[in-house]
């Protein structure tokens, strides 16, 4: 498992070259940060009041390697953000379901699971039952709202003008439940265009709450995923890419992304003053792929993302 934190570490280098080429170099300070996602980033918010017993996150050996017990992270260790929020020296985000957390530095609504679209839309086409938890990303957003009063009192629109978002990934769950589910490729690339948009309007909404500064990762190439390979794999060598890894899959993902970034440079220019950042995972995990001895250590794998800007490293 020590993989997951080597590849949180090493995918943190892109969030941090994209934060500081935003900013031309210049350094970076945060009041707080918010993060919305699903197992990439929960930290906690599935194991508020207990971890249930069937999550194997919530069991040994999870956690072994910093907080010495598990946490409800999906990692040996740390997630991307938790490193985010050690490198602009900020807490580790409370996650957002915790009772009396304090939240004026940052929370966490990511949740194991979490899907882009809500129950109605897996319901409006037969899969509501492939659908396991409640945290899509309009209910996130509104854990976020109600947190907002312990957070920033009556002074919100500055302080979110000072915090950095951390939006995704989304998508990757909502692709999972119907491919499992036995939807065929073609129906669930049809999918794509609704979960882009729906994640466009929740990025909208939180720019009309105040938000500057948010950036927005990309899905993962799924096809590389053992779970995939596993499931789907196929004795054609035609099927696989020259990474071994499932060609339609990675097709799904590109096409995920190809639409997410091209709606969020739509987005830019209605809201040219706010800064919304692509983050692109995908070409991150496939250099990881060709090229693991390259991520061995956190900072290895940092400073390979951030050669234009050594003051990071």
């Amino acid at each position: 498992m020590a993989t997951n934190t080597m590849r949180a570490a090493a995918l943190l280098g892109v969030v941090l070259l994209l934060l500081c080429a935003a900013r031309h170099g210049a350094a970076q300070r945060y009041e707080a940060i918010y993060s919305f996602g699903d197992s990439i980033s929960d930290t906690g918010n599935l194991c508020v009041g207990g971890c249930p017993s069937w999550l194997t996150t919530g069991q040994s050996p999870y956690g072994e390697t910093f907080f010495k017990r598990p946490t409800g992270r999906c990692s040996d260790g740390r997630v991307i953000i938790d490193f985010l929020a050690e490198h602009f020296g900020l807490p580790l985000l409370p996650a957002s379901k915790a009772t009396g957390g304090n939240f004026k530095k940052g929370a966490n609504m990511a949740i194991i699971g979490a899907t882009t679209m809500d129950f109605d839309f897996f319901k409006s086409i037969g899969l509501s039952d492939s659908i396991w938890n409640n945290g899509p990303l309009d209910t996130q957003i509104q854990w976020f709202r109600q947190l907002l009063p312990s957070a920033c009192g009556r002074d919100c629109r500055r302080h979110l003008s000072k915090s950095l978002f951390v939006v995704g990934e989304f998508g990757g769950n909502d692709y999972n439940a119907a491919l499992f589910s036995g939807r065929s490729m073609a129906d669930v690339t049809g999918y794509v265009p609704r979960v882009v948009s729906h994640i466009i309007r929740g990025l909208e909404t939180m720019i009309r709450l105040g938000a500057m500064d948010i950036v927005v990762p990309g899905v993962l190439p799924i096809g590389c995923f053992p779970i995939y390979l596993t499931l789907y794999g196929t004795s054609n060598a035609g099927d696989y890419d020259g990474d071994g890894c499932l060609k339609s899959y990675n097709s799904l993902s590109y096409h995920h992304n190809s639409l997410l970034k091209r709606s969020i440079a739509k987005l830019q220019r209605t809201y040219p003053r706010t800064r919304i950042m692509y983050a692109d995972f995908y070409t991150q995990v496939i250099q990881m792929i060709r090229a693991p001895q390259n991520f061995a250590t956190k900072q290895k794998a940092l400073c390979m993302w951030t050669v234009e800007y050594p003051s990071l490293c």
